[in-house]
């Protein structure tokens, strides 16, 4: 029979995983409390951090299905559970690891998809979603104003056209 204490944290766990877009597994040993509190602070309100058990993850993650993942929970682990922009949580992790070598990525999912630790390392590498949305932004605004400019020397055009055809006329008319 599961201990009340092991239930509790194998339903929170699993409603995490519901409740996130993406969770990134990772080994930790070596890392000291502080430095941990750090790693916290850094990634900010876009993901959780949470050292767990092995088997206690993986049964919530198998509750929550998610079972694409089973192979990470070795040695130590813990989570980081992404509620906000992956791309964030993902340069958060690997800025912290390049500090704190301790830190390992071990892979990850994303919406339902398995990831490696190499996916993870380049989605950080990705920038993030406000920036790209700023580009396509100004990419459609240049390309409106592009098409406007084009609109706006069409008549123009036309109308210098029409008078060159209209000179070349009164030098005909003229001329005989």
């Amino acid at each position: 029979m599961a201990r009340p204490d092991k239930v509790d944290a194998v339903v929170e766990m699993r409603e995490k995983f519901r409740n996130s877009n993406g969770a990134v597994i990772t080994a930790y040993t070596g890392l000291t409390v502080a430095q941990l509190q750090q790693l916290r602070r850094s990634l900010g309100e876009n993901a959780q951090y949470r050292v767990a058990k092995n088997t206690l993850t993986k049964i919530a993650a198998n509750e929550a299905g998610i079972n694409t993942i089973d192979d990470l929970f070795t040695g130590s682990s813990a989570v980081a559970f992404v509620t906000g922009d992956p791309v964030e949580a993902a340069k958060g992790l690997r800025d912290f690891a390049k500090d704190n070598p301790n830190l390992v990525i071990k892979g990850g999912v994303l919406d339902g998809k398995a990831l490696s630790a190499d996916e993870i390392k380049k989605l950080a590498d990705l920038e993030s979603r406000e920036v790209l949305l700023s580009k396509l932004a100004g990419a459609f605004k240049a390309k409106q104003s592009q098409a406007a400019s084009v609109f706006q020397a069409l008549p123009s055009k036309l109308v210098r056209t029409v008078d060159a055809l209209r000179a070349k006329q009164d030098e005909q008319g003229g001329a005989e």
